[in-house]
C-alpha cells in the first residue's frame, strides 16, 4: 500500500508523507469540526481514549479561539461581587 500511496502523492504533486499520517490528519480534522473525541476514538479503533487524545489529535487555532470565547462568555455571565 505504501508504494501505491507514494505514487498517488507524486502524481498529485503533493509532498511525501507516510500513509499512517492520514490517521493524524483525520483525527485532527474531525476534532476541529466538533466531532466528539469518543466518536473519533471509535472510528480509529482505539481501546482507550487517552491514545486518541494524546497521540492523534492536535488542537487547532480555531478550537483554541473557541475555548477562549467560551471562557470569556462564562466570565461575562457572572457579575463581579
Amino acid at each position: 500500500m505504501g508504494r501505491h500511496f507514494a505514487d498517488i502523492l507524486r502524481r498529485a504533486g503533493l509532498r511525501k508523507i507516510r500513509f499512517h499520517d492520514l490517521r493524524h490528519s483525520c483525527a485532527s480534522l474531525l476534532l476541529d469540526q466538533g466531532v466528539d473525541l469518543i466518536v473519533i476514538k471509535e472510528l480509529l479503533g482505539h481501546a482507550h481514549i487517552s491514545i486518541t487524545a494524546d497521540t492523534y489529535t492536535h488542537v487547532g487555532l480555531r478550537l483554541q479561539r473557541d475555548a477562549f470565547d467560551r471562557m470569556n462568555t462564562a466570565l461575562d455571565d457572572h457579575p463581579n461581587p
